[in-house]
């Protein structure tokens, strides 16, 4: 039988070799790493900007413009995506409905690019998300029902695009929003009145 203090300095060894281990889990979450790939794999990046997105972990390894919180969730034990700044890149193509899967994300600014298409319904999904800025593009399509529902929306930007079509009575459930920028695009029909009663509304 080996001595006392030699199995406490074994034990003592092979304790702090267990938990300076990394976990698996000190990654990324996995679908939303899927999730950027396929944002990346809709967008046009001429100068190159986004060339980080194709190594290494998105969190970990610091993929350009793609902000995280700095600590794993409880819950999961994973990464999430918290905003994804890509405004001013020259970007063109169109948004991912993927995006919907950052479900976690606060911030989503795509701001004076070059991007086409309609905002992807999934954007909806996002119930985190108080940043909602796509103005500066080439937008067209109407205003999906599903942004009405987001429970945390502090601001959308959609003005200088084509977006058309009508302001979709959803927005009215907007509790938190406080700024409608929706300026220069094709919207038609009347202003919902359900609108009127949005307890936050600073500026339409």
């Amino acid at each position: 039988m080996l001595p006392f203090y030699i199995c406490s300095a074994l034990f003592t060894l092979l304790y702090f070799a267990h938990v300076q281990q990394p976990t698996a889990a000190q990654i990324t979450a996995p679908w939303e790493v899927n999730a950027l790939r396929a944002i990346r794999g809709s967008l046009s990046d001429p100068n190159g900007f986004l060339n980080s997105w194709n190594r290494g972990d998105p969190c970990v390894a610091n993929w350009t413009r793609v902000i995280c919180y700095n600590v794993t969730a409880k819950d999961d034990g994973y990464f999430h995506v918290q905003e994804l700044q890509l405004l001013r890149l020259d970007l063109s193509g169109t948004l991912a409905p993927e995006l919907g899967q950052l479900s976690r994300m606060k911030i989503m600014d795509f701001m004076w690019n070059k991007i086409t298409g309609s905002i992807p319904k999934e954007v909806g999904n996002i119930t985190s998300l108080e940043l909602l800025l796509v103005n500066g593009n080439q937008l067209t399509g109407s205003l999906p029902e599903e942004i009405g529902f987001l429970p945390n929306l502090n601001r959308i930007q959609i003005d200088q695009n084509n977006i058309s079509g009508p302001i979709p009575k959803s927005f009215a459930n907007l509790n938190k929003t406080k700024h409608f920028h929706m300026n220069n695009n094709s919207l038609s029909g009347q202003i919902p009145p359900e609108l009127s009663r949005l307890p936050s509304l600073v500026h339409m």
